[in-house]
């Protein structure tokens, strides 16, 4: 692909990217989450893990140098680049659950979960299947020793992005997330490119 392709806000969607290939994720207007999750294209159980991940990088906070881990503990994506060094993989995608336990004033939504579900389906990945997702742009500090956490606005700015390079073959789902705790109230579109 030589132009970006658009995520419209509240929606998500799923491609191929290959071994070799460098993702960009670029939040255009600022203030936007992405939820990234990746899937081998050899075997669609192995599955981009929050888990693993954050276990081999020994911090909770992902940027330029890190890599993201598969369940088998396999490299599928490097980040080698990053312009606003705040990501997590704390939160789960939100949900038409979320949206009924946590925003009793907000009308019903799929969420990022119910989007990547769809977006995933044609790849036969099944909505139980779908893991934590990486956050892209999220803002999730942590209160000292308590443990609290809180969901602020995103860190990024008009045009920055985070960059990753494929390790494997994979399928790619992501959104512009639709929770509004995490986007400071407001819902925006995000960009990809693929090189």
């Amino acid at each position: 692909m030589s132009a970006f392709e658009v995520i419209p806000p509240r929606s998500g969607v799923a491609f191929e990217l290959g071994k070799g290939q460098t993702l960009s994720v670029i939040d255009p207007e600022g203030g936007q989450v992405a939820d990234l999750l990746a899937i081998s294209r050899a075997d669609t159980r192995e599955m981009i893990s929050s888990g693993r991940t954050l276990d081999y990088a020994e911090t909770i906070y992902l940027t330029t140098g890190n890599r993201l881990y598969s369940n088998r503990s396999n490299v599928m994506l490097d980040i080698v680049a990053d312009s606003v060094g705040r990501h997590d993989f704390l939160l789960t995608p939100c949900s038409e659950a979320t949206f009924r336990l946590c925003y009793d004033h907000e009308p019903p939504h799929p969420g990022c979960h119910g989007n990547l579900h769809k977006a995933l389906m044609p790849y036969g990945i099944g909505e139980d299947a779908i893991p934590i997702a990486f956050n892209c742009f999220m803002n999730v500090p942590i209160e000292g020793a308590s443990g609290k956490f809180k969901v602020l606005p995103p860190l990024s700015k008009p045009g920055d992005s985070i960059h990753f390079k494929a390790a494997m073959d994979l399928i790619i789902g992501l959104t512009a997330c639709s929770a509004p705790a995490s986007n400071g109230g407001s819902f925006k579109p995000i960009h990809y490119l693929i090189d």
